[in-house]
């Protein structure tokens, strides 16, 4: 769908000079729509300004930096007057045991993912809540739903973001915003090439061998530009989904683990009920102890 002068969408997207970034900049600007494409490096989008002078603004940027944000969506704001739908896009992975990542790589996890995210939809509410209007969308992970060995860190940084990002969606639909999750699979983007390992433990060895096996004959990985087809679909929609997965692989594992989970729930039920029994406040509950 192309949109007409007076209908085109402002998209405010991090991450947006590789992998699927790249793919949402692209499918945005091809459509018709404006785009302020952020990233740390710009060189592959200032190449595409060439082709879309007029409707995409390439701003280098670093999430992290909670102050740099909120000036950036304030210039971004300040040129194409609005935001419609801003994407929560950039990340990075790093692979490691629990035992084995450095403080440093945890927190440079938690740092991007999560509060990078934060500070992008802190920076953006105003403008929207004064539109009354707007669609943020949060690039999250199948890791999100289902954790498992030397992707732990990982994980836990998209737990918390979708954590935040559920309160945040209810928290905005008061004032008439959307908010959508998105939980891709396996897609050929840099991220696979740029990501870090930490520095394996020899007591992990063979923990290694039998995921790398399993990997290798499990993994499916797809065209980045799929992903941006769904997202156009998503962006397009009256009525969006709080979560969207993408990807045969990722929602049947989805699936089985909400599956699996119930299957406890429910065995473990009577103990669950019995933890339960309303009182009266104890004595002296509440009172500041001397």
């Amino acid at each position: 769908m192309t949109h007409s002068d007076e209908n085109k969408r402002v998209w405010f997207i991090t991450g947006a000079s590789k992998g699927l970034g790249y793919a949402f900049t692209r499918s945005a600007l091809k459509a018709g729509d404006r785009v302020v494409a952020v990233a740390r490096t710009t060189g592959k989008l200032e190449k595409l300004k060439e082709e879309y002078q007029d409707t995409l603004l390439p701003l280098k940027l670093d999430i992290t930096d909670r102050k740099a944000v909120f000036s950036t969506v304030e210039l971004a704001v300040e040129h194409f007057g609005r935001l419609d739908v801003v994407v929560n896009n950039a990340g990075i992975l790093t692979l490691g045991m629990i035992e084995e990542l450095s403080e440093f790589d945890i927190r440079n996890l938690m740092e991007t993912n999560f509060f990078g995210a934060l500070w992008v939809c802190q920076a953006v509410m105003p403008y929207l809540r004064s539109q009354g209007s707007g669609h943020i969308v949060q690039i999250s992970s199948i890791g999100a739903i289902v954790s498992g060995p030397m992707s732990g860190i990982y994980s836990a940084s998209k737990f918390a973001l979708e954590g935040m990002s559920e309160a945040l969606a209810k928290e905005a639909a008061h004032f008439g915003i959307k908010l959508t999750m998105v939980e891709p699979g396996g897609y050929w983007t840099n991220l696979y090439t740029t990501m870090n390992y930490s520095n394996p433990l020899e007591s992990y060895g063979s923990l290694r061998e039998e995921l790398a096996r399993q990997y290798s004959e499990d993994s499916v990985d797809s065209d980045p530009y799929l992903a941006a087809e769904a997202l156009m679909k998503l962006v397009d929609s009256d009525n969006p989904p709080l979560r969207l997965i993408l990807g045969s692989m990722v929602y049947d594992v989805a699936i089985d683990t909400f599956k699996e989970r119930i299957v406890a729930w429910k065995e473990w039920e009577e103990v669950s009920r019995a933890a339960e029994k309303g009182i009266p406040a104890p004595e002296g509950y509440g009172v500041p102890e001397e």
